[in-house]
């Protein structure tokens, strides 16, 4: 999926610090410790203690007639929903989960030997966002886009194959239920697969793009003071993560601070994407989120990014704009929005806004959010 290489290959990330070895360490590293609490460390203070429905991260169930309506109301109100009934065998999950666990296990000069390069989007490495940050991330990360082949062969060179076959099994599997759930969200909005120019035919829907990011949170010696993944938002239209039975991930909600969003067996997680965010005209927010570690577990997760086709144009879509609702943004590619992402970082979304609030329809994500990758 060139969209996605060029875009990073245009914009490198130069990250001056050696992969450590996260098992060696005893002590949270001057470079891991992040000392803002204010703004980066969870605080129970700002994190309702409710245990209504309000107060926690919709679970949806795809066989319910009603699901596209139950997504539309999630979207709006939280930017993220759980998903249960969607179809992937649970015995895939647990695959995708053991080849995550089984990279992340690897020796250390191992897996050095697919290190991602600053101008490269697949391969090992820290967080490409870690660059936009004074601290380091108390995590791991392993991009994969298209066929693993040559980077598994690195890891594994006498029994690469079966890691591949997960993989592609998993890639080919996520792209259904992402295009299910594109159409749901569309539908909650009024939107036909029809309204979309370039998804009106099978053929060109699935030229969307997509990534898939393996990630690992390893056992912390001090967590209070650690980050495993700084807050961002994602540039795709949606992002569906598989989570271990490892808490960490949290949502940002206005009104309730930081969201837990608990670990579901056999669940996934939908997180609202910038781009879906743009093309809803600001009505379903690309939600912020963050992972914090802890000293007991090892937590894996794998996200599965999807977006658009590389050369189609991302704006307000026509039914969701008139008179009283102008759009709020321009006309964005992936490939270019991917450009901004890694040059603003988290500005990206503000750049492509004409406007900030007309008529009472106001941007929800003005305000210092990041971006690229999720936990």
């Amino acid at each position: 999926m060139p969209s996605l290489s060029e875009a990073y290959r245009a914009h490198p990330v130069h990250i001056n610090h050696k992969h450590p070895d996260f098992n060696s360490l005893q002590e949270l590293p001057e470079s891991y410790t992040w000392t803002n609490l204010d703004d980066h460390t969870i605080n129970s203070n700002n994190i309702m203690k409710d245990s209504s429905s309000n107060s926690s991260v919709p679970i949806i169930d795809l066989s319910d007639p009603n699901a596209s309506k139950l997504i539309g109301h999630a979207c709006k109100t939280w930017g993220v929903y759980q998903v249960v009934n969607h179809g992937i065998p649970l015995s895939l999950l647990d695959d995708i989960q053991w080849v995550g666990q089984t990279l992340f296990s690897l020796p250390s000069h191992q897996k050095l030997k697919a290190i991602r390069s600053p101008d490269g989007v697949t391969g090992y490495g820290l967080a490409r966002i870690s660059s936009f940050f004074p601290k380091l991330m108390w995590s791991e990360g392993f991009t994969i886009v298209g066929p693993p082949l040559d980077h598994f062969r690195q890891l594994w060179p006498q029994d690469y194959a079966k890691y591949c076959d997960i993989v592609l099994q998993y890639d080919e599997t996520m792209k259904k239920l992402a295009e299910k759930l594109m159409l749901l969200m569309l539908d909650s909005l009024g939107i036909t697969k029809e309204d979309i120019k370039w998804a009106s035919s099978k053929a060109q829907f699935e030229k969307a793009c997509a990534a898939m990011q393996l990630n690992s949170y390893p056992i912390c010696p001090d967590p209070d003071r650690a980050m495993g993944l700084a807050p961002h938002t994602d540039s795709t239209f949606l992002t569906i993560l598989s989570q271990s039975d490892i808490s960490g991930l949290q949502v940002q909600r206005e009104g309730f601070g930081w969201v837990t969003v608990p670990p579901l067996h056999g669940g996934l997680v939908v997180n609202v994407g910038d781009l879906f965010h743009i093309l809803s005209n600001g009505l379903y927010p690309s939600v912020l989120h963050r992972v914090l570690v802890n000293r007991i577990r090892q937590r894996f997760s794998v996200a599965y990014l999807y977006g658009p086709p590389s050369n189609v144009e991302i704006c307000p879509h026509a039914k969701l704009v008139g008179p009283t609702q102008p759009p709020l943004y321009r006309s964005v590619t992936w490939n270019e929005y991917l450009g901004t992402k890694a040059k603003h970082f988290n500005k990206a979304l503000s750049s492509v806004r004409l406007c900030a609030l007309i008529n009472g329809l106001f941007d929800v994500n003005d305000s210092n959010k990041s971006s690229v990758q999720v936990g």
